[in-house]
């Protein structure tokens, strides 16, 4: 059977995952799920990994949602099924490095879940998001937990309580995405942003992804005290030093140029 993951890592740390079920809108069927959560356990251990750009094959979905086949026979392993949506978006959130979603096309149900995992998300102006679970007779569940703290509760409630659409639009104006482009310009957003993460310290970066996700659940003063310590830690750091020496190694020259 072919696989629904592939997985490339660049010379440059950078990785790119596609889901590929194109035939159905690459949406997550158990072995997709089993095979991607498998895949980025191995990737997680990757000491010279920097990004990841999660994707969907072809032009006309990210993920359209976890298989309506798969759902509509579900009986007593209804706990197992959702339970492996969860590893597979969980999956996605313990990677220790940025991971940038590119939409291109639909993001449905758990689809919109797995893109709420990554770190930001850059989208096509033709991507459609939707919760429509509750049209199908069950609550949408596991990563929609993270929906209110992108784009608020009311709207997450207008969202999964109506299953209606949006666009492109109106995802990046709720911040639901954080950058729109117009179709053939979405590489070239994705390219980016890579790049901006690539000219930052990679040490840097996997240290404050790591508090970031502690914010999300610790105190205020519980997060306070974790970024001290952090700080404390990379001023101890190579990267640290290397990188401001070369910042004021610049900035004298400019100095200089402009006397």
């Amino acid at each position: 059977m072919k696989s629904q993951v592939s997985i490339r890592v660049d010379d440059r740390g950078v990785a790119y995952i596609t889901i590929d079920n194109s035939a159905k809108l690459n949406c997550l069927t158990t072995e997709g799920m089993t095979q991607f959560a498998r895949s980025l356990a191995q990737l997680e251990s990757n000491a010279g990994l920097k990004v990841a750009v999660l994707s969907g094959a072809g032009n006309k979905a990210f993920v359209g949602g976890a298989s309506i086949d798969e759902m509509a026979a579900l009986g007593s392993n209804a706990e197992e099924f959702i339970t492996l949506v969860h590893r597979t978006c969980d999956a996605v959130r313990r990677l220790p490095v940025p991971v940038i979603a590119r939409i291109d096309g639909y993001a449905l149900g758990a689809g919109l879940e797995l893109a709420a995992a990554c770190d930001f998300r850059i989208c096509s102006e033709k991507s459609v998001f939707a919760m429509p679970e509750v049209r199908l007779g069950i609550p949408s569940v596991v990563e929609a937990v993270l929906l209110p703290g992108l784009i608020g509760w009311g709207r997450t409630r207008m969202l999964l309580l109506t299953g209606r659409s949006i666009d492109a639009r109106t995802a990046v104006d709720w911040g639901l995405v954080e950058e729109v482009t117009r179709n053939d310009e979405l590489d070239a957003a994705v390219d980016r942003c890579v790049a901006e993460i690539l000219s930052c310290g990679s040490s840097a970066v996997r240290l404050q992804k790591r508090l970031i996700s502690s914010w999300e659940t610790s105190t205020i003063p519980q997060s306070i005290s974790e970024s001290i310590s952090a700080f404390t830690s990379a001023c101890g750091g190579a990267e640290r030093k290397e990188l401001m020496d070369a910042y004021l190694a610049e900035r004298l020259a400019r100095s200089k140029n402009a006397s």
